[in-house]
């Protein structure tokens, strides 16, 4: 259903946006500024929380979301806390007592998309397929407590290009992970021998771009993952999922919808960094069935129906905590939240070498915690 009008429930929403790091353009980061600057179009209230910020916080600034990196900046409590990343959603979890929480898992393999468990966290979110397994078979997640939103593209900024040519001409690697050293040289030998031009743009190539919207256009095919094939597929070059973990297929409208479900990510790349599989998939190109890809995309992925599904999901969990009678925290939820404050703050003093020595204690206290909380 569609949100564009306020009900009294929703009504002036002040929406706390947590992330572990705003110093970046990386995946969530991105996924935080197009969120905000969405939710701020619609005339709602977001507010960002991260420990570091950096370029994207001032790009949040400067289009006018309150950004903070000390919760005591906030003076007035938010009314639904939406969190990615388990330190800085506990962290906001402590500070304002008694307001509800989603808490959002997009990794499923990194230590701080594992997911908290609190009464006040009333739903759980997974951005793929297998972000929603380890909420629901590793961590225990209740099935009824997790939905899966796919990642999103801003379409106002990613527009569709000139039709693609018969032959591919020009390509790109789009990857902050993508340098000489990792899968470039696999992928640069697969062109060269297809009679294709190679670019490379990302931070460990040196070559970051802030405006991608920008130069995306100018490649007949893009090798990337995660949202930036997302992105590439929106504004309608071909694409291959390529990356660091491995070489995957190219994104054709018969594998669509299985490798959307994956979030393009990592678990679709599983072929080996090699110049032939990378050269069988650029025989694959069909600029027609590009084409419909990057219409399927365009009908789905926008920023506009994420947030509408993103302000639904408010209200559901809005109403919820007035069933419940907006409770109040008891003592185990308060310790619970203490304990991952605490593991926060012991890596930060001590870094991941010295960490590892008083880390067997702080596991043996979170489990005590967490048999305490099944009781």
């Amino acid at each position: 259903m569609a949100i564009h009008g306020k009900d009294r429930l929703m009504s002036g929403l002040r929406i706390l946006i947590t992330n572990i790091t705003l110093a970046t353009r990386t995946g969530t980061e991105l996924y935080v500024r197009d969120l905000a600057t969405g939710l701020l179009d619609r005339g709602y209230t977001p507010m960002v929380y991260s420990p570091e910020l950096g370029l994207v916080a001032e790009e949040l600034r400067d289009a006018g979301v309150t950004v903070v990196d000390n919760l005591r900046a906030v003076a007035t409590p938010p009314d639904v806390i939406h969190g990615h990343h388990n330190l800085p959603t506990v962290k906001a979890l402590l500070r304002f007592a008694g307001v509800p929480a989603v808490f959002f898992c997009h990794d499923s393999r990194a230590w701080h998309d594992s997911p908290p468990r609190f009464p006040r966290i009333l739903k759980y979110v997974a951005v793929d397929l297998a972000c929603r397994d380890r909420l629901v078979r590793r961590h225990g997640i209740p099935e009824d407590r997790v939905r899966v939103l796919p990642n999103f593209v801003d379409l106002k900024r990613f527009t569709p290009r000139d039709p693609l040519p018969p032959r591919l001409a020009r390509a790109l690697v789009f990857s902050n992970n993508a340098s000489e050293r990792t899968h470039v040289g696999a992928v640069r030998e697969a062109c060269g021998r297809a009679g294709i031009a190679l670019d490379v743009i990302g931070a460990s190539a040196g070559n970051v771009c802030a405006r991608p919207e920008e130069v995306l256009g100018r490649y007949d095919l893009v090798f990337a993952k995660g949202r930036c094939a997302l992105e590439a597929a929106a504004v309608g070059a071909a694409v291959i999922l390529c990356d660091v973990a491995g070489a995957g297929p190219m994104v054709t409208t018969g594998e669509l919808d299985r490798l959307r479900s994956l979030n393009f990510g990592r678990h679709t790349l599983s072929g080996p960094i090699h110049p032939d599989v990378i050269g069988w998939e650029i025989a694959c190109y069909d600029p027609k069935d590009a084409a419909e890809v990057s219409r399927r995309i365009r009908a789905t992925a926008g920023r506009d129906g994420a947030v509408d599904g993103l302000l639904e999901l408010y209200r559901e969990v809005l109403r919820e905590h007035v069933r419940r009678g907006r409770a109040k925290d008891n003592a185990r939820e308060r310790a619970m939240a203490y304990a991952y404050f605490l593991g926060w703050r012991l890596r930060r003093r001590y870094g991941p070498i010295k960490y590892r020595f008083v880390m067997p204690a702080y596991q043996r206290m979170m489990r005590l915690l967490k048999r305490q909380e099944g009781r």
